[in-house]
Protein backbone atom coordinates (compact mmCIF):
# COMPACT_ATOMS: atom_id res chain seq x y z
CA UNK A 1 0.00 0.00 0.00
CA UNK A 2 2.69 2.71 -1.00
CA UNK A 3 1.61 6.47 -0.77
CA UNK A 4 -0.31 5.45 2.57
CA UNK A 5 1.54 6.98 5.64
CA UNK A 6 1.77 4.05 8.17
CA UNK A 7 -1.47 3.40 10.84
CA UNK A 8 -4.19 5.31 7.95
CA UNK A 9 -6.05 3.74 6.06
CA UNK A 10 -9.38 4.67 4.56
CA UNK A 11 -12.39 2.74 4.77
CA UNK A 12 -12.38 2.67 0.82
CA UNK A 13 -9.46 0.59 1.14
CA UNK A 14 -10.49 -1.37 4.09
CA UNK A 15 -13.68 -2.49 2.45
CA UNK A 16 -12.24 -2.97 -0.85
CA UNK A 17 -9.57 -5.43 1.11
CA UNK A 18 -12.41 -7.61 2.43
CA UNK A 19 -13.56 -7.93 -1.43
CA UNK A 20 -16.95 -6.49 -0.31
CA UNK A 21 -17.02 -3.94 -3.13
CA UNK A 22 -18.75 -0.96 -2.05
CA UNK A 23 -19.76 0.45 1.56
CA UNK A 24 -23.13 -0.34 1.13
CA UNK A 25 -22.02 -4.21 1.46
CA UNK A 26 -19.81 -3.56 4.46
CA UNK A 27 -22.87 -1.77 6.60
CA UNK A 28 -24.44 -4.94 5.53
CA UNK A 29 -21.76 -7.18 6.69
CA UNK A 30 -21.88 -5.79 10.17
CA UNK A 31 -25.50 -5.56 10.70
CA UNK A 32 -26.74 -7.60 13.32
CA UNK A 33 -29.70 -8.66 11.20
CA UNK A 34 -27.97 -10.22 8.46
CA UNK A 35 -26.23 -12.99 10.86
CA UNK A 36 -26.45 -16.34 9.60
CA UNK A 37 -29.33 -17.12 10.83
CA UNK A 38 -30.93 -13.88 9.58
CA UNK A 39 -29.41 -13.96 6.57
CA UNK A 40 -31.21 -17.11 6.21
CA UNK A 41 -34.52 -16.25 7.34
CA UNK A 42 -34.30 -12.91 4.53
CA UNK A 43 -33.80 -15.48 1.93
CA UNK A 44 -36.81 -17.79 2.90
CA UNK A 45 -39.03 -14.79 3.12
CA UNK A 46 -37.99 -13.31 -0.64
CA UNK A 47 -40.70 -15.01 -1.81
CA UNK A 48 -42.67 -12.56 -0.59
CA UNK A 49 -41.45 -9.78 -2.61
CA UNK A 50 -44.74 -10.09 -4.59
CA UNK A 51 -47.00 -9.43 -1.94
CA UNK A 52 -49.58 -12.10 -4.46
CA UNK A 53 -47.73 -15.05 -3.04
CA UNK A 54 -48.00 -13.33 0.25
CA UNK A 55 -51.58 -13.99 0.22
CA UNK A 56 -51.77 -16.73 -1.08
CA UNK A 57 -49.95 -18.35 1.73
CA UNK A 58 -52.36 -16.88 4.04
CA UNK A 59 -51.23 -13.67 4.80
CA UNK A 60 -53.72 -11.08 4.59
CA UNK A 61 -53.37 -7.48 4.58
CA UNK A 62 -54.45 -4.55 6.98
CA UNK A 63 -55.23 -2.14 4.38
CA UNK A 64 -53.72 1.41 6.66
CA UNK A 65 -50.14 2.18 6.31
CA UNK A 66 -48.95 2.65 9.93
CA UNK A 67 -46.62 5.24 11.57
CA UNK A 68 -45.96 6.70 14.48
CA UNK A 69 -46.25 10.29 15.67
CA UNK A 70 -42.73 11.72 14.47
CA UNK A 71 -43.68 10.12 10.81
CA UNK A 72 -41.74 7.02 11.12
CA UNK A 73 -43.63 4.23 9.77
CA UNK A 74 -44.01 0.09 10.03
CA UNK A 75 -46.12 0.13 6.47
CA UNK A 76 -48.63 -2.22 5.79
CA UNK A 77 -49.20 -5.00 8.15
CA UNK A 78 -50.12 -8.68 6.26
CA UNK A 79 -51.34 -10.76 8.92
CA UNK A 80 -51.21 -14.75 8.82
CA UNK A 81 -53.54 -15.70 12.18
CA UNK A 82 -53.25 -19.10 11.29
CA UNK A 83 -49.66 -18.56 12.49
CA UNK A 84 -50.19 -17.34 15.90
CA UNK A 85 -49.12 -19.52 18.48
CA UNK A 86 -46.68 -19.61 21.73
CA UNK A 87 -43.80 -21.18 19.62
CA UNK A 88 -42.70 -19.05 16.84
CA UNK A 89 -40.66 -20.44 13.75
CA UNK A 90 -38.31 -18.30 12.35
CA UNK A 91 -39.04 -18.67 8.69
CA UNK A 92 -42.75 -18.46 9.34
CA UNK A 93 -43.36 -14.62 10.94
CA UNK A 94 -46.83 -13.93 11.39
CA UNK A 95 -46.42 -10.44 10.25
CA UNK A 96 -44.88 -9.24 6.30
CA UNK A 97 -44.38 -5.62 6.60
CA UNK A 98 -44.78 -3.88 3.30
CA UNK A 99 -43.95 -0.06 2.13
CA UNK A 100 -46.20 1.80 -0.31
CA UNK A 101 -44.23 2.71 -2.87
CA UNK A 102 -45.83 4.41 -6.10
CA UNK A 103 -48.21 1.80 -7.05
CA UNK A 104 -46.69 -1.21 -5.64
CA UNK A 105 -45.99 -2.20 -2.18
CA UNK A 106 -42.01 -3.38 -1.14
CA UNK A 107 -41.38 -6.05 1.50
CA UNK A 108 -39.38 -4.37 4.10
CA UNK A 109 -39.39 -6.39 6.55
CA UNK A 110 -41.11 -9.35 9.07
CA UNK A 111 -42.80 -8.90 12.63
CA UNK A 112 -42.98 -11.88 15.02
CA UNK A 113 -46.22 -11.72 17.27
CA UNK A 114 -47.16 -13.56 20.01
CA UNK A 115 -50.54 -13.19 22.17
CA UNK A 116 -50.52 -13.48 25.72
CA UNK A 117 -53.59 -15.36 24.98
CA UNK A 118 -51.82 -18.38 23.61
CA UNK A 119 -50.44 -19.37 27.13
CA UNK A 120 -47.07 -18.25 26.41
CA UNK A 121 -45.10 -18.50 29.43
CA UNK A 122 -41.73 -16.21 29.07
CA UNK A 123 -40.57 -13.86 26.80
CA UNK A 124 -39.90 -15.27 23.70
CA UNK A 125 -36.76 -14.71 21.79
CA UNK A 126 -35.14 -15.66 18.32
CA UNK A 127 -31.49 -15.99 17.88
CA UNK A 128 -31.12 -14.20 21.43
CA UNK A 129 -32.90 -11.76 20.62
CA UNK A 130 -35.46 -10.93 22.91
CA UNK A 131 -39.16 -9.75 21.68
CA UNK A 132 -40.83 -6.12 22.86
CA UNK A 133 -43.67 -6.43 25.51
CA UNK A 134 -45.77 -7.88 26.61
CA UNK A 135 -48.18 -4.88 25.35
CA UNK A 136 -51.48 -3.99 24.74
CA UNK A 137 -52.47 -4.36 21.43
CA UNK A 138 -52.78 -1.11 19.02
CA UNK A 139 -55.77 -0.02 17.99
CA UNK A 140 -57.43 0.55 15.40
CA UNK A 141 -55.99 -2.33 13.68
CA UNK A 142 -56.08 -4.61 17.14
CA UNK A 143 -58.06 -4.50 19.33
CA UNK A 144 -56.27 -3.34 23.14
CA UNK A 145 -56.80 -6.17 24.53
CA UNK A 146 -54.99 -8.61 22.51
CA UNK A 147 -52.02 -8.47 25.07
CA UNK A 148 -48.70 -9.76 23.18
CA UNK A 149 -45.13 -9.67 22.44
CA UNK A 150 -43.83 -9.03 19.24
CA UNK A 151 -40.06 -8.31 17.34
CA UNK A 152 -39.68 -6.19 14.47
CA UNK A 153 -36.72 -6.87 11.85
CA UNK A 154 -36.42 -4.74 9.30
CA UNK A 155 -34.58 -7.41 6.76
CA UNK A 156 -35.42 -5.71 3.49
CA UNK A 157 -35.02 -2.27 4.37
CA UNK A 158 -32.13 -0.33 6.48
CA UNK A 159 -33.82 0.97 10.26
CA UNK A 160 -31.55 3.73 11.35
CA UNK A 161 -33.07 3.55 14.46
CA UNK A 162 -32.11 -0.36 14.94
CA UNK A 163 -32.89 -3.67 13.37
CA UNK A 164 -35.07 -4.93 15.79
CA UNK A 165 -36.90 -1.14 16.40
CA UNK A 166 -40.49 -1.13 15.47
CA UNK A 167 -40.69 2.25 13.90
CA UNK A 168 -38.55 3.18 11.34
CA UNK A 169 -37.94 6.49 9.79
CA UNK A 170 -37.06 5.43 6.38
CA UNK A 171 -40.48 4.61 5.81
CA UNK A 172 -43.34 6.60 5.04
CA UNK A 173 -47.09 6.42 4.33
CA UNK A 174 -47.57 8.92 2.18
CA UNK A 175 -51.48 8.74 2.85
CA UNK A 176 -50.97 9.01 6.65
CA UNK A 177 -53.64 6.95 7.00
CA UNK A 178 -53.11 5.71 10.35
CA UNK A 179 -51.24 7.70 12.99
CA UNK A 180 -50.12 5.46 15.78
CA UNK A 181 -50.44 8.01 18.68
CA UNK A 182 -50.00 5.49 21.80
CA UNK A 183 -47.30 4.93 23.37
CA UNK A 184 -46.17 0.86 21.05
CA UNK A 185 -44.14 -0.24 24.34
CA UNK A 186 -46.70 0.32 27.05
CA UNK A 187 -45.85 -2.80 29.14
CA UNK A 188 -49.00 -4.93 30.63
CA UNK A 189 -48.41 -7.05 33.51
CA UNK A 190 -47.97 -10.58 32.31
CA UNK A 191 -49.56 -13.17 34.33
Amino acid sequence: MSGLRSGTCSLALVVAALGLGSIQAWAQASDPAMSPEWSNVRKALERYQDPVVALRDGYFSSVLCVQDADGAGMGIHFVNRALFGPVVDPMKPQILLYAPVGDKLELIGAEWFVPLATGIKERPALFGQPFDGPMEGHPPTQPSSLHHYDLHVWLFKPNPAGVFKPFNPGVKCPKAEYTHTADPMKIVPHH
